[in-house]
């Protein structure tokens, strides 16, 4: 085969290549969009709602049945105390619902909890609150996937054994989705979501008829083994702590609540009108699904244990315990096996959608940290689909970090859970009646006053209420797991203080200063060095580029490692016609490096207002191997030269035949391609 044969295939192979590789990313994200394009993605209320929703809507799937979990290590006793419990819950959440609307209205810039704390409590309050949320949003990601999984191994074991390998696939393909954008992903997960509403509402709805209208007896599978308490005797502060403890893991169902706040921008406009609906919209649908499930379940007579061998008798020797949810669509549907799988199915979805509000969320939050300098600068910036997709990516490798850490365990990861949003919740009700009391402060309209007024109140009972709720969770979940959120929380908030003082101190160095100020001293001269190894065409290039550049100073250096070599260098650089006259600088050690840095540094210490301009003449090849065989040294020099001060350092590329083939082969090589072996 001749060599242009195999080059043109080659090319075509790399063409044929890069097409794929294009296609694909377009298949996956989509044609980029303009800038100008921004406005085009904001979301109307029916989008808004499953996009920001979802996992507040999706936790009533799981957080009831944490509830029961709980309350088994007591007895089935126990379980008469589930519906208070619900109320208590979900008392919370419409009180949690009726602050944010305070919220949106009040800070509509998308900082949500973030900003209204540091506006009015500080920038440590705020950065505490930044923590806590973007734990809350990785553990949201965690918890809802593997609560996905575990409902559709109720139905299909296979999925229950690979639980983790499940997870992984989730989580990639809700990351592909957002990465999309925000108005596709809401797209794509509007069906899912308002199939979970309407399927779960038929199916309490039926149940809930079929149990208090015609009297009938519906019995999970469940109902009817004999459970066994884990303590004998729970009583006095105990049993207590025991509800305490069910009541901070049911209030998992108020996770979510505060994406909204954070999500206003996303939305049409009037955008804190639509956001105060969706809330309302939020806070009723979810109120009506937790209470709806813990009643039926009740009444059904599910039982939901830590350890059924252990706790349950009169169970098969192969019984697999399914979810609260699974066990009440059987209940109710019966020999309706299609309504059970769908319930299934759509309870699966919303939990998988669920990590969609931590992806909206999450990114966003990202961004506004970015830009007040506590996150890398990269998270602020937005990708091809006007999402910020870094923020996107970084969010599903930390949740992924989490599922394979805890082996996607939903009652192991809970336990992590809420705790971060309760610090938010809290903080930003003390944050909100902070700010209506400054503003009372200076309003002399009475009917202003009276609104102010009456926003306080609400914002007041929503302190007291979380505040109260946070105390809770902290005592009843902290060494059950709580503690490893609040240790990251606490790491997160010690990072992000480090990356604002490198910041800041970067910029009082990057800071501008006039030619007037007195500290600045102007280069009087430059100070040119061509580092010479052989007398040719590299060399002469470097020394030709450096004297376009009309220094006040220009001589050519070289290092003498071998005697002979050296001579012989001199001989020929004496018989040529070049000017610049050549130092030699004797190396008894044989290094390069060090005797080069030093001659460089004793010439700006001798001048400190000259610049030294050190001329690197550099191979470019095409093959990566060939990077071994050169250039090793002028890296090396220019490593250590770059951190001297009063020194510049100046590249003169030489291209070798062997480069000239990546022209040919792919016009739109990027930098770096053949070091990396792109095109070999």
């Amino acid at each position: 085969m001749s060599k242009p044969y195999r080059q043109a295939r080659l090319r075509l192979l790399l063409a044929l290549v890069s097409k794929l590789s294009t296609a694909a990313r377009r298949l996956v994200l989509g044609q980029p969009f303009r800038s100008d394009r921004l406005s085009h993605t904001l979301l109307p209320k029916r989008i808004a709602l499953p996009v920001f929703a979802s996992d507040a809507l999706s936790s009533v799937a799981y957080a009831p049945e944490e509830v029961f979990l709980t309350l088994s290590v007591a007895g089935l006793a126990a379980y008469s105390l589930t519906p208070w419990i619900g109320v208590a819950v979900a008392a919370v959440m419409l009180v949690v619902v009726a602050s944010y609307r305070q919220n949106v209205h009040a800070y509509p810039s998308g900082g949500g909890d973030y900003e209204v704390v540091t506006t009015n409590l500080g920038a440590n309050a705020g950065l505490t609150v930044a923590s806590a949320l973007m734990v809350d949003y990785v553990l949201t990601v965690a918890v809802s996937t593997a609560s996905a999984m575990s409902n559709i191994g109720s139905a299909i074991p296979f999925v229950e054994h690979h639980k983790v390998l499940f997870c992984v696939g989730a989580i990639t393909l809700v990351m592909a989705l957002n990465l999309r954008g925000v108005r596709e992903s809401g797209l794509a997960f509007a069906i899912p979501t308002y199939a979970f509403i309407a399927g779960v509402g038929i199916m309490l709805a039926w149940g809930l008829f079929r149990v208090y209208v015609l009297g009938e007896p519906i019995r999970a599978e469940s109902a009817g083994f004999v459970m066994h308490a884990e303590r004998t005797s729970i009583a006095g502060f105990a049993m207590v702590f025991l509800l305490a403890r069910s009541f901070s893991s049911g209030c998992a169902a108020l996770t979510g609540v505060e994406a909204i706040s954070n999500g206003v921008p996303a939305f049409q406009k009037p955008k804190s009108r639509n956001a105060a609906t969706t809330l309302l919209l939020l806070g009723t649908i979810a109120v009506g699904l937790f209470m709806g499930i813990i009643l039926l379940a009740k009444e059904t007579g599910v039982q939901v244990v830590d350890n059924p061998a252990a706790q349950l008798t009169g169970i098969p020797h192969d019984y697999q315990q399914k979810t609260l949810m699974a066990q009440i669509a059987q209940a109710v549907f019966g020999g309706f096996q299609i309504g059970f799988l769908l319930i299934a199915v759509v309870t699966a979805l919303i939990l998988v959608l669920a990590a969609n509000t931590a992806f909206n969320g999450f990114p966003v939050l990202g961004s506004v940290l970015a830009q007040h300098s506590y996150l890398p600068r990269q998270l602020h910036t937005r990708g091809d689909r006007l999402a910020f997709s870094n923020g996107i990516v970084f969010l599903a490798v930390a949740a992924l970090a989490a599922i394979i850490a805890f082996r996607a365990q939903v009652t192991a990861l809970i336990q992590l859970y809420i705790v971060g949003v309760f610090i938010s919740f809290t903080l930003s009700q003390i944050g909100m009646v902070r700010h209506w009391t400054r503003l009372l402060r200076d309003e002399s309209d009475p009917a202003v006053r009276r609104t102010m007024l009456r926003s306080r109140v609400v914002n007041t009972i929503g302190f007291v209420a979380t505040g109260a709720v946070l105390l809770v969770v902290a005592v009843t979940k902290f060494l059950a797991g709580a503690w490893i959120a609040v240790v990251a929380m606490t790491l997160l908030f010690v990072v992000m203080k480090l990356i604002r003082k490198h910041y800041d101190t970067v910029a009082v160095e990057l800071q501008e200063r006039t030619v007037e100020d007195e500290d600045v001293v102007l280069p009087s001269r430059n100070h040119a060095v061509v580092l010479v190894s052989k007398l040719h065409l590299p060399t002469l290039r470097a020394l030709a580029y450096a004297r376009a550049t009309r220094p006040d100073v220009l001589e050519a250096v070289t290092v003498s490692v071998d005697d002979l070599e050296t001579r012989a260098l001199v001989r020929r650089w004496e018989d040529s016609e070049i000017s610049v006259p050549l130092k030699v600088i004797a190396s008894p050690y044989r290094e390069i490096t060090r005797p080069i840095l030093d001659y460089v540094k004793r010439v700006s210490k001798e001048s400190p207002r000259s610049v030294v301009t050190v001329f690197l003449p550099e191979y470019v090849v095409g093959h990566w191997w060939e990077h071994v065989l050169h250039n090793q040294s002028a890296l090396r020099l220019k490593g250590r030269l770059l951190f001297m001060p009063g020194v510049m350092v100046t590249s003169v590329p030489w291209q070798l035949n062997s480069s000239e083939r990546l022209k040919t082969m792919h016009p739109r090589a990027a930098p770096g391609d053949a070091r990396r072996g792109i095109f070999d």
